[in-house]
């Protein structure tokens, strides 16, 4: 029987993740059965909401079991099928574990097209990335042209297309990023019209209160921390702040003390709703028809750091909490 290294999770972390809570293993290829496919991965995606998994602590997903693969989305082609939905040489998407061969039933698999985007992009603009920054936006931010948003992790896979969209819609975006040339690559880019480096801010209340002269009308954040609670002395009368995710607190050991968001809520009676893109997952199909149409017509444009080689998936996942991905991070194979 046929091998194939897989990536399990060995340790639950205590606070930020290390190599070392990895283990690298030769499994098994299990037997093809009617209606599966053996696959192999193409890339993978890491994403900051994995850490979540890799603890126990209840969530809105269940966490990794110890010493079994570690999944996630991952791009791959069909090289030998006993499903009749997808034949030898098909490229699927999917919630797939950390190996470099796998077989699969063919429910929860979606064929791409390779001729019409980079495979990579079905893991970032055109999948869950796209889907992240687009359905939060529109079905909670509820943005109107002329308003001004506000997005934190702005050089990210989600905030930077989150960005891109507020452009398109007619507003006002403004980005928070960590470096001077993310800064930059926000508003050569992808179009943003202002941007605040966090690192050399020393006053984020009053960089925000600059940049955002009119206010905050919606604020996209990825990141919650002490960033998040400056953007507070600035959100505007009915703002809406949609939290997607808080990477800047994932690894702590404690629980933060943060002031009280309620007075600043009822004051400019103001929504806040956190939320997964599963939550939409009935307006997937049009989400990724109405990106994929900006896509073709040159409205967005997306970013990729693209680290090569199965044995280097752990590091680009570690690679998020020090900011090192510009755009969606992707290992390929």
């Amino acid at each position: 029987m046929s091998t194939t290294k897989t990536i399990n999770l060995k340790n639950r972390p205590a606070g930020k993740p290390d190599l070392k809570d990895f283990d690298f293993t030769t499994s098994e290829i299990s037997e093809l059965q009617e209606g599966e496919v053996l696959l192999n991965s193409k890339y993978v995606s890491v994403d900051p909401y994995l850490r979540g998994r890799m603890s126990d602590a209840p969530s809105y997903i269940p966490p990794f079991e110890l010493n079994k693969p570690i999944v996630s989305g991952i791009i791959a082609e069909v090289v030998e099928s006993k499903n009749s939905n997808f034949s030898k040489g098909d490229h699927v998407s999917g919630m797939l574990e950390w190996k470099e061969t796998q077989t699969a039933k063919g429910d929860g698999l979606l064929k791409v097209d390779p001729d019409k985007a980079s495979l990579s992009a079905y893991l970032g603009i055109l999948g869950m990335t796209g889907l992240t920054a687009y359905l939060g936006l529109t079905e909670i931010g509820k943005p109107k042209k002329g308003e001004t948003l506000l997005v934190s992790g702005a050089a990210g896979a989600v905030g930077s297309v989150v960005g891109q969209i507020g452009k398109i819609l007619g507003l006002r975006v403004v980005g928070i990023a960590g470096t001077d040339e993310k800064v930059e690559l926000l508003k050569s880019k992808f179009g943003f019209d202002e941007g605040i480096n966090y690192n050399t801010t020393k006053n984020m209340s009053e960089a925000i209160a600059k940049a955002c002269p009119d206010g905050v009308d919606v604020y996209f954040d990825n990141v919650g921390g002490d960033i998040s609670e400056a953007v507070l002395f600035n959100i505007n009368k009915f703002s809406r702040t949609i939290n997607c995710g808080a990477i800047s607190v994932y690894n702590n050991t404690e629980l933060p003390k943060s002031i009280s968001v309620q007075p600043f809520l009822v004051k400019k009676s103001s929504s806040m709703q956190g939320f997964v893109v599963f939550d939409y997952a009935d307006k997937h199909p049009a989400g990724i028809k109405q990106l994929t149409e900006w896509l073709n017509q040159d409205k967005l444009s997306y970013s990729e750091t693209i680290v090569e080689g199965f044995e280097n998936i752990p590091q680009a996942f570690l690679d998020l909490f020090d900011g090192k991905n510009k755009g969606k991070m992707v290992v390929k194979l």
